[in-house]
């Protein structure tokens, strides 16, 4: 018995009420790339200001855009070659057998009901800035939007795609909106290099700017890297549409490559002008809103928070979109049996993963007040903070495991049906794993968030003891089970 593992085959009907859709094209998952992001342009990555200065998040920034330019473009090789809802768990079961595909499923299921939380974590600061609400009113707004946008990816795939054109069409006429007003505003030197390195180490206000590009030096630019990873993280979520897709060996690709240049091109912009108007890289390091703080500066407190709220539509779309990201994820896991299977039924006449979608919602809500509990007197800032850096240390774990999928693949399989090639190959992927082990690294270094990482670890290890007790044994022959094993003859079967 290979690998430990037995499988059981189900009859149709098993498949019959679990089946997906197909409505998305190339532009719905250019859409769904670019907003699941398109949050991280708007809170979140200003908090590496606080680790290496303006020059260091810049520096950091460059180095995160090579590692996601190779991360896509393998995953656009994969992900047309095994169009699977699966997405990063059915690369690893082809490349690295079953226990391999469960520790990607499970290493991106907690980045995917994590990024959420985050998102509606700034989001909720963004409705209390506008409406003036208290902090202990958070939870309800976080309750709120949990709710609604469950709901409308509940309802179906035609609206929630259309939904996420519009969303992220409109989060980016925001952030085009934000760079032009702000042009007149601009003063780099003194706005932006406001950051100096306190007697402690910590990040101060330097008063009149002026100041080093890196303040921190090199070692400051490497610590930021993980909130320049907010600036990209997300877009591999793709490969979940693949059933949703008309034509995922076409559009996959397009999509993908169409979204990270989307990306690259916000990150820098925003990273340049949200730093050099009058707020200044040291306020904004901050702060829990910092595109509604730079409105406030451009156009005053009132027009800025009729602004905002059009700006609080760049988190929507990010947190519609992963919302969608985490329902096909643990469905996927769900039929094939990773997961207990009822989360894989689908709505009759809606054909979405309503329980799937449920599930994420209820833990990723739980997550967010346990986390506000447990921070106790800390600033709402490092609640966070703290679960970014969850997200983004399942981030990268998940990206080596993608990054090590794709170099088996070439390796193992040269003659698997590939529509499409990266035109990095492998020297991409192994850029994409180095720089992934380097961020975890770093992630290591911070204390402040040291113990969220640990906290991730402990999740981890108690899905493998799960997997290695009963998961194992309980495998059903999907559509990435079945395409691995054609391969994989020896495998058992009950």
């Amino acid at each position: 018995m290979a690998d430990g593992v037995k499988y059981k085959k189900m009859d149709q009907s098993y498949f019959d009420s679990r089946e997906l859709k197909r409505h998305a094209g190339v532009w719905s998952l250019w859409a769904l790339g670019v907003g699941a992001v398109i949050s991280g342009h708007f809170s979140g990555w200003n908090l590496g200001l606080a680790s290496g200065g303006w020059g260091g998040m810049c520096l950091a920034t460059i180095i995160v855009a090579i590692m996601y330019i190779g991360l896509t473009q393998s995953v656009a090789e994969m992900s047309p070659a095994l169009p699977h809802t699966g997405g990063a768990y059915s690369f690893a079961r082809s490349a690295m057998g079953p226990w391999g595909g469960f520790f990607t499923g499970l290493v991106e299921n907690l980045e995917f009901i994590l990024t959420p939380a985050v998102i509606v974590f700034f989001l909720s600061h963004y409705m209390a800035g506008i409406f003036e609400t208290s902090h202990d009113m958070l939870p309800f707004w976080w309750f709120g939007f949990y709710t609604v946008f469950t709901l409308l990816n509940i309802v179906g795939v035609e609206i929630s795609f259309r939904f996420t054109v519009t969303l992220t069409l409109l989060a980016l006429a925001c952030l085009i909106i934000y760079w032009v007003s702000s042009l007149g505003s601009v003063d780099f030197s003194q706005f932006a290099l406001d950051i100096k390195a306190g007697a402690n180490g910590k990040a101060e206000h330097l008063d009149g700017g002026g100041g080093e590009l890196f303040p921190f030096g090199l070692s400051g630019a490497l610590k930021a890297m993980p909130f320049a990873v907010w600036l990209f993280l997300a877009i591999e979520q793709l490969p979940l549409a693949a059933e949703e897709s008309v034509d995922p060996k076409r559009d996959m690709p397009k999509g993908l490559t169409y979204g990270i240049i989307t990306l690259i091109i916000s990150a820098f912009l925003i990273l340049w002008l949200n730093a050099s108007i009058p707020l200044g890289s040291f306020a904004l390091s901050q702060s829990g809103e910092p595109l509604l703080d730079g409105f406030k500066v451009l156009f005053g407190d009132n027009i800025a928070k009729l602004l905002a709220l059009v700006a609080s539509i760049g988190l929507m779309a990010s947190f519609h979109t992963i919302i969608f990201a985490f329902g096909r994820q643990i469905y996927s896991l769900s039929r094939a049996g990773y997961f207990p299977i009822f989360l894989s039924l689908t709505h009759s006449k809606r054909k979405t993963p309503f329980t799937a979608l449920i599930l994420g919602t209820v833990i990723g809500f739980v997550v967010l007040l346990v986390t506000r509990y447990l921070a106790g007197e800390e600033s709402e800032v490092f609640v966070g903070g703290a679960l970014l850096n969850i997200a983004v240390f399942s981030a990268m774990l998940s990206y080596i495991l993608q990054s090590g999928s794709f170099i088996l693949l070439r390796k193992n399989r040269p003659n698997l049906d590939r529509p499409y090639k990266s035109p990095f190959g492998n020297p991409g992927a192994w850029i994409t794993i180095v720089l992934a082990c380097a961020i975890i690294y770093y992630q290591l270094q911070d204390k402040s968030y040291r113990t969220a990482v640990f906290i991730a670890i402990a999740y981890l290890i108690v899905g493998l003891i799960y997997f290695a007790l009963k998961g194992r044994h309980r495998l059903i022959l999907s559509p990435e089970e079945e395409f691995a094993l054609d391969h994989q003859p020896n495998q058992e079967q009950e």
